[in-house]
């Protein structure tokens, strides 16, 4: 970094503190938010790294925000839409905001870890949805240096279980 514990516009991926994110069964990944330790507000960046067979997140889709990877290591499958597409260190991948049809995963079907950085736009409030699992979810205050999933609101549910608008009002 640049010598103090302050965010500083000089990071090395190699001193980038991982963290583990998953759920330890089929989505099992370490991350380093280079963001916020970069001092970034409105610009969002992690460093992934993927063990073979492993996946991060699950396939998904953002409304509002948009998502550029690029691959630093590794091999993989990058699910995006309906396509399986060969990815590896060097590339450069979209996942513009929209419909299921811009749905997104990487998966590391190769022998060695997969490292990549996942560079996104952060508007605090977001729509995304799930695809394999028919959920979505709202979320809206993602604070400084962390991610919707820690935004001061969430919600993460599925249609069926939607109310009238008038629905307790009274």
């Amino acid at each position: 970094m640049t010598g103090s514990s302050m965010p500083g516009p000089v990071l090395s991926l190699d001193e980038a503190p991982l963290r583990d994110i998953g759920n330890a069964t089929s989505f099992r990944a370490r991350a380093a938010r280079i963001g916020g330790l970069l001092g970034l507000r409105h610009l969002g960046c992690q460093m992934i790294v993927v063990e073979p067979g492993q996946k991060a997140y699950p396939f998904h889709n953002h409304r509002v925000n948009e998502e550029m990877f690029v691959i630093l290591e590794g091999e993989g499958t990058y699910r995006f839409g309906p396509e399986r597409l060969a990815i590896k260190a060097g590339d450069v991948l979209s996942a513009p905001p929209g419909d299921a049809t811009c749905a997104h995963q990487i998966i590391n079907t190769g022998t060695a870890p997969l490292r990549y950085l996942a560079i996104s736009t952060r508007f605090t409030t977001d729509v995304f949805e799930y695809p394999d699992s028919g959920k979505f979810g709202v979320a809206s205050g993602m604070p400084d240096g962390k991610g919707l999933l820690a935004s001061d609101f969430l919600y993460i549910g599925r249609p069926e279980t939607a109310v009238d608008y008038f629905d307790g009002e009274e």
